[in-house]
Parts: C-alpha cells; structure tokens; sequence
C-alpha cells in the first residue's frame, strides 16, 4: 500500500510515524509539499470540468450540479481522459491491479 501526506506538522506526530515504522515491510509513504496540485492527478479531472464549464451559466445550484454530475459521468467512462491526467504527475497505471504507481524510485 503507498500513502501520500503533505509536508506539514501535523503529520508528524508520534503515533502516524509509528504505525509507518511497524508497518514498513507492506506501507509505503511519500511526502508531498504542503501545495502541489501538479502532482494530484484529481486536479488534471478538476481542469478538464473546468474547461467544459468556461462559458457555463447555471440557473441555479441544483442545475449547476446536474451539469457537474453529467460531465463527471462522462468523464468517467472515456478512461483515455483520466489516464491522460497521470503523467504530469509521474504515476502510472499498473493495468493488472489498476493501482497507481510513481514512477519515481523514492
């Protein structure tokens, strides 16, 4: 299992890192900066919602979560556009498991 935490302070306290210590033959942990959107394949998903909304004025919420819902969805089942948000953030997908992997060796 991989887990990704952001660099802040809060995530060091003691009992996180002991849990993390016990468990480091089957847990592995990559730390992120506190910001790193470029790194967060959802924020890839989250631009390609953003374009299709860029001249998008909704008559009221409920409409505009309609709208939301009906993008993700097709989102959803084109898997060449999520699979397109993983490279900028170095993961790829192991097509066995479909789980996300770095590709970096940290």
């Amino acid at each position: 299992m991989a887990l990704s935490v952001k660099l802040l302070n809060v995530h060091l306290v003691k009992e996180p890192a002991d849990f993390a210590e016990e468990h480091k033959d089957w847990l592995r942990i990559s730390r992120m900066p506190s910001y790193a959107p470029e790194l967060n394949p959802a924020e890839g998903i989250r631009s390609l919602l953003k374009r299709h909304l860029a001249d998008f004025a909704a008559a009221g919420l409920s409409h505009l979560t309609r709208v939301i819902k009906r993008r993700l969805k097709k989102i959803q089942y084109r898997p060449h556009l999520i699979d397109g948000c993983l490279p900028p953030t170095g993961l790829i997908m192991d097509d066995a498991t479909r789980t996300w992997h770095s590709t970096s060796s940290t």
